[in-house]
């Protein structure tokens, strides 16, 4: 169902990942398109899975260590529509990653047409303050890294 986009000369800050998604009822308009917003919701969820399969578990981390993933900025272009049924891929990669920031390029795409590109700002916070917070080592790690084929957790006992 996904699949990595990995070449030898790339490092795991720039791995792309595929996520498929299909558009589904609830997600169109009143003209059968996809709600421009509903992007966001594919994006965060191509998100979520790159995140799990890099081997991080947010509740898992937010419940050990109190840090937590916040949207702090997006940017949306949209190209084309996307209608009822239609299969997308969602591509995620990362950008730059700074000590307590992700930068995520993402891509919705139908076959060989590109819909709509976004880029989200993500930060990591401290869960009681809710001010920003370094990235826990092993998760910094976990992202340089990117998806691991094998779906291995990331140990967050040593933080």
């Amino acid at each position: 169902m996904r699949a990595m986009n990995m070449s030898d000369s790339q490092s795991g800050a720039e791995i792309g990942f595929i996520w498929p998604i299909r558009v589904y009822y609830e997600d169109t308009d009143a003209g059968g398109i996809v709600f421009y917003a509903n992007y966001l919701k594919f994006f965060e969820r191509a998100r979520t899975e790159w995140l799990r399969a890099c081997g991080v578990d947010q509740r898992k981390l937010a419940e050990e260590t109190g840090a937590l993933f916040v949207v702090r900025s997006t940017a949306l272009d949209y190209r084309a529509p996307a209608r009822l049924d239609d299969m997308l891929r969602i591509v995620s990669r990362i950008e730059k990653l700074g000590r307590a920031s992700v930068d995520f390029a993402q891509e919705a795409w139908r076959g060989d047409t590109l819909l709509a590109t976004g880029t989200i700002r993500v930060g990591c916070v401290d869960a009681k303050s809710m001010k920003p917070s370094a990235i826990p080592p092993p998760v910094h790690a976990a992202l340089q890294r990117g998806p691991d084929s094998n779906g291995a957790s990331v140990s967050t006992a040593s933080i």
